[in-house]
């Protein structure tokens, strides 16, 4: 198994930092003989190497599992649009927090940036393709661009770009057209030399974003265009502060890191927290400091004031005593005083 050291441009830095899976666990079961995987791809991705005919394919492949697995891949996001397809067995899957087990024929999509994961922990046994294509997104309010070899008129583009991008509908039902499809990616991929079936994968492609965009147009889909406005950058920001508490943050650092402007962000933030940004900032640090006091006696209050991204235990302890109505060593010594009660009751 092939895999190149480029890395994909993250969806954002400034603290928060979305990267792209780079798939380990899979890795590390194929090189434990747990399941059977091909796939060509680039950047982190493994398998063996895309040529530039397919500029913009960044992942195409399938595993087929067919014994119980002791792996999963826990939630990550990708910076494409992914298409997984189960052609056999069953699949533990969830994403952005709905779990749901796939069955054979199941589609899924997700979303640029969107966070999903399969397996519950683990992975189900049965046969999984994905086709991930970048459309250049960073930011998920940001407009697709699709890669030029994409063939589909602009109108039938343009009315497959707007249903994707305007529901979360994220599973659909295939029909044997689909299935027959990716049967057909799964020998361009086990026969492909270098490069020798670029144009076979380029049509499959196409032909897949044609089945899809059938398949939605049959659904019962509501669009709801405020899925793609900058509020939807400001929550995938807002779900991700939590990994980056520490940072020294401004709001003008958090707008910036969620692509909007400082007003935009500040009014998103209140519309979906009911807080303002730094308000907010300061709830979820001193929720990170709470379970820091529970869980490390030995440490000193300055030290997890310092963790949780407070510039001074004094503001620390003055911020955490206005919300706790407690000091912070006053809440630890409580708080370990309850445990020992508890642990020791009396007679």
């Amino acid at each position: 198994m092939k895999v190149n050291v480029q890395e994909i441009e993250p969806y954002e830095a400034n603290g928060v930092v979305y990267h792209a899976d780079t798939c380990l666990p899979l890795i590390d079961a194929f090189n434990r003989g747990k399941l059977k995987f091909k796939a060509l791809a680039r950047h982190t991705y493994p398998g063996e190497r895309l040529d530039e005919n397919t500029l913009g394919l960044n992942s195409i492949g399938y595993w087929d599992a067919n014994e119980p697995q002791d792996w999963g891949l826990d939630w990550h996001r990708n910076e494409g649009i992914e298409f997984h397809f189960l052609e056999s067995g069953t699949m533990p899957y969830a994403q952005e927090g709905k779990e749901v087990l796939l069955t054979p024929n199941n589609l899924t999509i997700t979303r640029p940036w969107e966070a999903h994961k399969v397996g519950n922990p683990n992975i189900g046994m049965g046969k999984f393709y994905w086709v991930i294509i970048d459309l250049g997104v960073r930011r998920p309010h940001q407009d697709w661009v699709w890669p030029d070899w994409i063939t589909l008129t602009n109108d039938d583009l343009s009315k497959l770009t707007t249903i994707l991008r305007h529901n979360e509908k994220s599973i659909l039902k295939a029909d044997q057209r689909v299935r027959d499809c990716f049967k057909r990616i799964n020998v361009t991929v086990n026969t492909d030399k270098n490069g020798s079936n670029a144009s076979r994968i380029r049509l499959l492609i196409n032909y897949l974003l044609i089945l899809i965009l059938d398949l939605l147009k049959t659904e019962d889909i509501v669009l709801n265009e405020s899925l793609t406005d900058s509020s939807r950058s400001v929550q995938y920001f807002l779900k991700e502060l939590d990994k980056n508490l520490s940072e020294n943050w401004t709001i003008e650092e958090m707008a910036k890191s969620s692509g909007v402007g400082l007003t935009r962000f500040t009014y998103h933030c209140k519309q979906l927290t009911n807080l303002t940004p730094m308000r907010y900032l300061n709830i979820r640090r001193l929720e990170m400091a709470k379970n820091i006091l529970k869980d490390s006696p030995n440490l000193t209050v300055g030290e997890v004031a310092y963790m949780c991204g407070f510039t001074t235990s004094q503001y620390f302890s003055t911020v955490f005593k206005k919300h706790e109505k407690c000091s912070p060593k006053a809440f630890r010594e409580r708080f370990h005083l309850n445990e020992k009660i508890t642990a020791y009751p009396e007679v």
